[in-house]
């Protein structure tokens, strides 16, 4: 049953209408900079993430494997990350840990990206054994440990037993040997969820906002349920909420709905240290071609370092000097849960 689902998640995902959430990023504007004092080259997007250099501060995120029909897809993902040198995480390994059959689809994606940044990937469930088992499997250099209550309430299968979990994780930073990325799977985390996650350890927090892929709305749809919730907290709040929360104890990775460059740019300038992307790479490579991912990759990267000459921001970390303004339905919300974003927008005023 687990095996078959991971087919019907990449049918549904790619037919899935865009969500009533936004990201929130609509309501982020960055403050041009008409006299960047840069020239072209001299624009370095690169970052570095798990001792390991990335050529943008971009991870092609969670999405599948667990199936034979999978392991095309997730080796075609992994060579583009590699050529992009941009970061790389499966999909949930539970299939591979109860079917033999179904690791191939994972370890192609160390086979294709022999040095670049490989995630493993598990639910926060998952004892300290199967995680060591995960991270094997493909030589990982970290390890995912997903959050996903509505879509485990949404699934006829699904999990109906969460309590003990933070225990689980606070557990597994302490005996893993590699770094925990505790991960939202697009229903986005409050202020209240970072703290929890800081206070026992966790060092870097996948948001995993909603303005993505419905995950809640797939497993409806598979049930043959219609609901149509709106549920979660918009990326660019999730975002907003652990930066006010965990004020540099974690390193903070933004995803959920982000399509093109000038949402990755918004998301670094708030202060996230990476950004997730995965839908929309997925729908490239599936109507298109290995190529047609590449050139997808190569533009995206251009178009970052574009934004970034036009910001005025030489470097990455340069970005989080560059003035936000924060209005709309995102700047009402994080008033209402008491976080000031007006400094944002003065940065480089005086």
């Amino acid at each position: 049953m687990r095996i078959n689902r991971k087919l019907e998640h990449i049918e549904l995902s790619l037919n899935q209408k865009k969500r009533s959430i936004a990201t929130g990023f609509e309501d982020v504007s960055l403050v041009h900079n008409s006299l960047p004092q840069l020239n072209w080259e001299e624009v370095d997007p690169s970052c570095e993430f798990l001792g390991k250099k990335l050529s943008v501060p971009l991870l092609i995120n969670a999405m599948t494997g667990g199936h034979p029909q999978l392991e095309g897809i997730n080796y075609s993902l992994a060579r583009a990350a590699n050529l992009a040198g941009v970061a790389i995480a499966v999909g949930s390994q539970r299939a591979a840990l109860e079917e033999h059959s179904a690791r191939a689809s994972f370890k192609v994606v160390r086979e294709a990206n022999p040095r670049g940044v490989v995630l493993a990937n598990l639910g926060a469930d998952c004892s300290e054994l199967e995680a060591r088992a995960a991270i094997e499997m493909i030589n990982a250099d970290a390890i995912q440990l997903h959050l996903n209550v509505p879509q485990e309430m949404a699934m006829r299968e699904g999990d109906r037993q969460f309590r003990g979990i933070l225990g689980n994780i606070e557990l597994l930073v302490k005996h893993l040997s590699v770094p925990i990325i505790v991960k939202e799977v697009g229903f986005g985390m409050s202020r209240e969820s970072f703290r929890r996650l800081c206070d026992i350890g966790v060092r870097n927090i996948d948001i995993g906002g909603a303005g993505g892929t419905d995950f809640m709305a797939i497993e409806e749809n598979r049930a043959g349920r219609m609901t149509m919730w709106s549920w979660g907290i918009p990326t660019a709040i999730s975002l907003l909420e652990g930066i006010e929360e965990c004020k540099g104890q974690a390193n903070l990775i933004a995803s959920g709905g982000i399509e093109h460059a000038l949402d990755c740019v918004k998301a670094l300038c708030l202060g996230c240290h990476l950004v997730g992307i995965a839908r929309p790479l997925l729908k490239v490579l599936m109507s298109g071609s290995d190529k047609h991912l590449d050139d997808f990759l190569e533009l995206l990267k251009a178009d970052i370092r574009r934004i970034m000459l036009m910001l005025g921001a030489k470097t990455i970390k340069d970005l989080t000097s560059v003035s936000a303004v924060i209005t709309g339905n995102t700047y009402h919300w994080l008033c209402q849960r008491g976080i000031r974003v007006e400094s944002l927008a003065r940065r480089n005023f005086t």
